[in-house]
């Protein structure tokens, strides 16, 4: 029984399953507003099939990732640990598990609807696309935003069948917020990337003027969900939900310019997971108790 917990742990290690906590919160907060007729709930159906497919995405992306950095990892001191580089997985597992997990996400969007069934190749081959950007373009960063903003486009899509305007603010504002943070974590490997001629905004322009930007687009996301908010109709948890979304981003630029490695990974995983997780408490809540809400 311990080895099995023990080998659940390696591959969630591996995928960075943790990580998770990022983009679901706002598929699930796009799912609740979708389905605000009926109280934010669309049913255990598309529910239990918008998981399936967010944790499958995710799945699939970071093992083509893993797989695709494998030879950076095992020249970078920081990353040369990983499974991959380690030998504690193999490549052909990864392969399997990258191969199956897109797998998983097709299949889940057949039994979704139509729409989602039809977009699910593109959905891969975007969230696949990002490991490589690093290649060839300083703009790096943004192609990861566009991939975890695929995750409320799709719960609306599932639960709606078309898009509007509020899906696409919320893309937006998920664009801008991983922009900032990415940046942010991209700092670590600043003379690898140099080294290794790897691209970044942070190799482009120099840490401080990277971070600058990244603030920047961290005050443009929250603005986005402010906006959000305001097309919803949202105010008394929204509004306390927005303060607490502002005083962890500027805690997360303050604790970023100290360049400490520790600092930096509470930056980008506490910080951030808080914010992802805030915005879904406080969005369920003005969905499911009406009273939250201005009358229209």
């Amino acid at each position: 029984m311990a080895s099995i917990g023990a080998e659940i742990q390696k591959w969630g290690e591996f995928v960075k399953f943790s990580h998770t906590v990022f983009a679901l919160p706002f598929a699930i907060a796009a799912m609740v507003v979708a389905a605000r007729e009926t109280r934010g709930w669309p049913g255990w159906r598309v529910f239990g099939l918008i998981l399936i497919a967010m944790v499958a995405a995710r799945t699939c992306a970071m093992a083509f990732n893993r797989i695709a950095d494998r030879d950076f990892d095992r020249a970078n001191p920081r990353t040369r640990d990983r499974h991959l580089p380690s030998g504690r997985i193999s490549l052909v597992s990864a392969w399997l598990l990258c191969s199956l997990s897109g797998l998983g996400l097709i299949v889940a969007s057949y039994f979704i609807n139509t729409i989602c069934f039809y977009l699910s190749p593109v959905a891969l081959f975007v969230i696949c696309f990002y490991s490589l950007t690093k290649r060839f373009t300083d703009f790096t960063h943004f192609y990861l935003g566009v991939a975890l903003a695929l995750a409320p486009l799709g719960a609306w899509l599932a639960v709606r069948g078309s898009l509007d305007l509020l899906p696409v603010i919320l893309a937006l504002a998920v664009v801008a917020w991983l922009v900032g943070f990415d940046i942010i974590y991209a700092l670590q490997d600043y003379e690898f990337d140099r080294q290794q001629r790897l691209h970044s905004l942070v190799v482009r322009w120099g840490a401080e003027n990277a971070l600058t930007f990244a603030f920047l687009s961290h005050m443009v996301m929250w603005g986005l969900l402010a906006f959000f908010g305001l097309v919803c109709g949202f105010r008394m948890a929204y509004i306390t939900g927005l303060v607490i979304i502002l005083g962890s981003l500027l805690l997360e630029h303050w604790l970023a310019r100290r360049r400490s490695l520790k600092w930096i990974n509470v930056a980008f995983f506490r910080l951030n997971g808080l914010i992802s997780l805030v915005f879904l408490a406080v969005t369920t809540a003005e969905v499911i108790w009406p009273a939250f809400r201005i009358s229209r």
